[in-house]
């Protein structure tokens, strides 16, 4: 078997494949089986500035009813309102109990859009054990006045403030959105990301023409989905310090190929791993094994094989190759015209 191994935000990972943040990270158990299916490092599932925003609005209103709280007080024993379940400290110990049960990193995700306290939560996260910090900006701006400058500066800040809070790796993962993908990538990267996901899947909702209704939902990915990564990863590679994870599209270990020629450090997957279970991480870690030797290629060599060269004008580069599949386009189905 190949040498597998790898570094991804400055943690030695046994192999490139990693489990995405999903539903399946929810449990120790469901930690430990993704552990067991042989990925690399399990991200585990998001928590949500929201939920983090409720619960300090419980503490503040709960301070307040006992603000006048001494030997005599008449109100002693105030009312105290019902409040969910207290969702930072049962990810926390989960971070802290799932981080003993495995031998791979275990990375926590926040879930964000915002500036504010919340990202003082990743201090927390890593005094429980996590091995690094993904940080899912998951931002739309539906305020049609603001500026690109200040969409790009809003994720700028909450970098910052997260990288501040902690000595752990922090990763920034984005959407493909940016009016230069390229550009945000090095801003992010000169702020101190340790890696980049490349990308976030915003949730586009549908629309019932029977019900007359907005519908949404949540879909697995598709493999076709991962050609837009893979173009930003091939232009990316070797240009930034920051470690680059592929996600998105990924079904087979033909993927997971895909991506390494590319140019990412790992490869992460939610999809494959709902639909054929977490052992299926072995299956993806023997196929681009298989593929290695079949093509007598060390990881390190694969790795952005077929990245953009560094020496070339990348917009030049995919313009060419955009030119080049309108005229294979051409010849396959007729003119375009």
């Amino acid at each position: 078997m190949m040498d597998l191994s790898t570094t991804y935000m400055g943690l030695q990972l046994r192999n490139p494949v990693v489990a995405s943040a999903g539903p399946l990270s929810q449990s120790v158990e469901g930690v430990r089986a993704l552990a067991d299916g042989g990925v690399g490092a399990v991200v585990m599932y998001s928590l949500f500035e929201e939920q983090l925003r409720r619960e300090a609005e419980q503490t503040a209103i709960l301070e307040d009813l006992y603000d006048d709280a001494n030997a005599e007080a008449m109100s002693y024993f105030p009312t105290v309102p019902q409040s969910n379940r207290d969702a930072s400290s049962a990810y926390l110990r989960l971070v802290e109990e799932g981080a003993r049960a495995i031998d791979v990193p275990l990375i926590a995700s926040l879930n964000g859009a915002s500036v504010g306290n919340w990202t003082q939560t990743a201090r927390r996260l890593q005094d429980a054990g996590a091995a690094g910090v993904e940080l899912n900006i998951y931002f739309v701006p539906g305020d049609i006045t603001m500026s690109g400058a200040d969409v790009e500066e809003r994720h700028l800040e909450i970098l910052s403030a997260v990288t501040s809070a902690v000595e752990i790796p922090v990763a920034v993962k984005l959407s493909p959105y940016f009016s230069s993908v390229g550009n945000m990538a090095l801003r992010l990267d000169a702020a101190g990301a340790d890696a980049l996901v490349l990308f976030n899947r915003f949730l586009q909702p549908d629309i019932d023409i029977e019900r007359v209704s907005v519908e949404s939902g949540v879909s697995l990915s598709t493999p076709i989905e991962g050609r837009l990564p893979r173009t930003w990863i091939a232009v990316l590679h070797d240009r930034l310090s920051a470690s680059l994870a592929a996600t998105t599209g990924v079904d087979t270990a033909d993927d997971v190929v895909r991506y390494i020629l590319a140019g990412a450090d790992v490869v992460m997957t939610t999809s494959s791993l709902v639909r054929r279970g977490p052992a299926y991480a072995q299956v993806l870690v023997e196929g681009l094994d298989r593929w290695l030797n079949s093509h007598e290629i060390p990881l390190d060599k694969a790795r952005g094989l077929l990245a953009v060269p560094r020496d070339a004008p990348a917009d030049a580069y995919e313009r060419e190759g955009y030119v080049s599949a309108l005229e294979k386009a051409k010849s396959t189905y007729g003119s375009l015209r």
